[in-house]
């Protein structure tokens, strides 16, 4: 298990909204990796690299999207964001960037 925290700035707050999250199992299959992640719901990420860069699937989201290294958050929420909304953008990212840190060799 990984655990991982995110934030959200909130518009006219001083305050900002956090939440944490786990990736509660993890499979590498070789060329990509099924992550599922509970945070505020759960959800399925397939991580992977192209020719184009790495991407990730959310396949219960009918979403899919580039990404830039793994472990940059900043951008990556930013293309996340477009395809899930904020939280769970932020989320994603985040748990990316843990599952970076944590395990991955590319």
């Amino acid at each position: 298990m990984i655990k991982f925290k995110c934030e959200l700035a909130k518009k006219n707050s001083r305050k900002n909204e956090c939440w944490n999250g786990q990736i509660s199992n993890w499979q590498d299959y070789g060329n990509y990796y099924e992550l599922e992640i509970h945070s505020r719901s759960r959800i399925l990420v397939i991580l992977g690299q192209s020719s184009y860069g790495n991407f990730a699937c959310m396949p219960d989201f009918g979403a899919g999207c580039h990404l830039s290294e793994l472990d940059n958050i900043f951008y990556n929420t930013k293309k996340l964001c477009r395809v899930l909304g904020k939280v769970d953008g932020i989320t994603v990212a985040n748990a990316i960037a843990s599952f970076y840190e944590e395990l991955v060799p590319f």
